[in-house]
């Protein structure tokens, strides 16, 4: 029997390259430092104190989320450094519903085999999600795991913490019949429906992603990449001047599903659906996977990422808040009380 002692890198887990992974990211992570951040990384928890001067009554509000199979797409073709900002944006838009302003951001990345120049990637991403989004990202998980990754497969999951002052906290109940809803363009796909996109434009009609698409202008491994928008600096402008009864972040379920998460019993929406506008990349999947028109609404964004719902009186004021802001709002239902649901016509 030979004497040769079995170490962990051996087995699959290289804690030199971990600690390379460190270094690396730190210059990522400094970036998004905020005055209430207490420590750098590397400690066994982050640490944020709470302006308390700020706020009467806060409450947190916290997220959690992944990017999805879009992580399939970049790992296909090799682009890492883009997801990241997808995963704050599907954590931040999420509490931003709330009213809340995102504090701060962890990330877990979990590989089969931990390269730290694909780590550096990943964060430097979430690294610009948080500066998008203004919040600090004080901590975060790498987990290399050989034998459950196969490959250079890995996978995202991250998590926000924001603050909203409890008196307003929104949470649907202030929506009346009549409201008006408004909606913010996305940026494409997000971070949604991409199984059924796949199957649609790859599977189906065998385009490849490095293809031009006449009908997108650019490839279209470009078109499924673009990172989700994140929507914070311009709602938050919005809700220091309008007063608003709720919004909606449109990921799973699209429109309508996310839409009616929001609306209270005994109301309803309609929809204009020539309201929304319908980006290319939608109108390619239908063609190409032949989905009906309701399950591309229920499936996908359709080219709006975030809903707004605003008093009438208060809709000709959020539209100019939200135009000022750099942002192209549309309007495209109201609230009603004689029907259930989200219902697009």
């Amino acid at each position: 029997m030979g004497n040769d002692g079995l170490d962990y890198k051996q087995a699959g887990v290289d804690i030199d390259a971990a600690n390379q992974s460190v270094d690396l990211i730190k210059k990522w992570v400094g970036r998004t430092r905020r005055p209430e951040v207490l420590a750098d990384i590397g400690g066994f928890g982050g640490f944020f104190a709470l302006n308390h001067q700020k706020y009467r009554e806060p409450v947190l509000v916290s997220g959690t989320d992944g990017v999805g199979t879009k992580l399939q797409i970049a790992q296909m073709m090799g682009v890492h450094d883009t997801v990241g900002i997808d995963l704050v944006a599907m954590c931040v838009n999420d509490i931003l519903v709330h009213g809340a302003e995102p504090l701060f951001f962890l990330d877990y990345i979990a590989l089969g085999k931990l390269r730290p120049g694909l780590v550096e990637d990943l964060v430097k991403g979430v690294s610009q999600g948080c500066l998008e989004a203004g919040c600090a990202l004080i901590g975060g998980e790498t987990a290399e795991m050989p034998g459950f990754y196969e490959g250079d497969k890995y996978d995202l999951a991250g998590f926000a913490v924001g603050v909203v002052e409890r008196s307003k906290l929104l949470d649907g109940q202030q929506i009346k019949a009549g409201d008006v809803v408004l909606g913010l363009p996305s940026s494409g796909l997000h971070s949604n429906g991409y199984s059924l996109a796949r199957e649609a434009l790859l599977t189906r009609a065998g385009l490849g992603l490095e293809q031009n698409v006449q009908e997108l202008g650019h490839t279209l491994g470009e078109e499924l990449l673009r990172p989700t928008r994140i929507y914070v600096k311009t709602v938050q402008k919005l809700l220091e001047q309008v007063e608003v009864k709720a919004m909606s972040h449109i990921t799973g379920g699209g429109i309508v599903e996310n839409l009616a998460r929001v609306i209270p019993a005994g109301l309803g929406a309609l929809i204009e659906g020539s309201a929304i506008p319908v980006q290319p990349v939608f109108e390619l999947i239908e063609s190409c996977g032949q989905v009906s028109r309701p399950e591309m609404y229920r499936t996908f964004n359709m080219g709006l990422g975030f809903l707004i719902m605003v008093g009438r009186e208060d809709a000709d004021r959020a539209v100019q808040c939200l135009s000022q802001a750099g942002e192209s709002p549309v309007r495209i239902g109201v609230i009603k009380p004689d029907i259930e649901g989200v219902i697009i016509v």
